[in-house]
């Protein structure tokens, strides 16, 4: 299938802190940063996706999300309004960036921070270029942090990757956002494949997002593992699990079969801003709730489990 604009079906998934000099930027991304910050905490932001809204509004989805208790929250992708027969993009690739902030506001107003927004385009994409060139500009008038991305699942693009995203890091930069790609199977499909790109492009605009779930689901590749290759370079996570038994299926964290103590233990003590956001909160074996109610419930859980999670991975008698 070609490379195309994907929809919410292909994908069922902070302001960034400006820094005042290109010296102290550049320090803030590379692995000697990360060093440096190693004794202190990772700033763990736990967010919720719009996603496991999408059959409802958004404004229903806006206030399921922080009545669950969360503070941040990431956008992606669609919405069924209940004034439409089709889903309605949260954000158009061609809305005007007046939109997109906005939106940026309402969401601040109820206070919840936008951390993170889907890109809604694979990097290889014929108008690839321009359309993350302008998601980039909509998120910064949004106040938004990250800019997210990731390859069709037949990979193959590696050298499109390269020299799309050494032009979009400077444009990145110039916007105080930070692009990040994530792992969705193909050549591209691990975080160690994402890494190897990252590293070479050699910007600090362009950065990884982990997505554990989809590691496992879509190779079948322990991520435990996979993300001691490219931790240094992990700026945020699309969190999912995954079960192989009884049923293959993605599913809510603490859900599935990865450790994610583990998992989360490989960033936990960087020093930096990290968002966790939250794109899959389902039970296996069980039918997705038909209300929104449902859902509020998956996301409170899952909140409260990540926030768990994080509390023992940096609790000072873990030792």
């Amino acid at each position: 299938m070609p490379a195309t604009i994907f929809s919410a079906a292909e994908i069922s998934r902070r302001k960034f802190v400006a820094l005042t000099t290109a010296a102290t930027s550049a320090a803030y991304f590379n692995s000697r940063a990360i060093a440096s910050n190693a004794a202190m905490p990772t700033k763990f932001q736990i967010a919720c996706m719009t996603l496991p809204y999408s059959q409802f509004p958004l404004e229903r989805a806006l206030a399921g999300i922080k009545s669950a208790g969360f503070q941040y929250i990431a956008w992606g992708t669609s919405h069924r309004e209940s004034d439409t027969e089709k889903s309605v993009p949260v954000m158009p690739v061609d809305a005007p960036v007046e939109r997109a902030r906005e939106l940026g506001k309402k969401c601040r107003d109820l206070g919840l921070q936008p951390v993170m927004m889907f890109s809604t385009v694979y990097p290889e994409h014929a108008n690839g270029l321009s359309i993350l060139t302008h998601r980039l500009k909509q998120a910064s008038a949004a106040g938004i942090a990250q800019v997210l991305t990731f390859g069709h699942t037949e990979g193959g693009n590696r050298q499109a990757w390269l020299e799309r995203f050494s032009k979009l890091g400077p444009i990145a930069r110039d916007n105080n956002v930070l692009l990040v790609v994530k792992q969705h199977g193909g050549d591209t499909g691990t975080g160690q494949a994402c890494a190897e790109i990252v590293r070479q492009v050699n910007d600090p605009g362009v950065m990884v997002n982990y997505d554990a779930g989809n590691v496992m689901d879509y190779l079948n590749v322990d991520p435990l593992p996979d993300i001691q290759k490219c931790a240094e370079v992990v700026r945020s996570f699309c969190m999912k699990d995954h079960r192989n038994w009884p049923k293959d299926e993605d599913c809510a964290p603490g859900f599935g079969e990865i450790d994610h103590y583990r998992l989360l233990d490989a960033v936990a003590m960087t020093g930096l801003a990290m968002p966790l956001c939250c794109e899959n909160i389902s039970a296996p074996l069980v039918a997705r709730p038909k209300n929104a109610e449902g859902v509020d419930q998956l996301a409170q859980r899952t909140r409260q489990f990540l926030k768990t999670v994080i509390a023992g991975l940096q609790s000072p008698d873990r030792h």
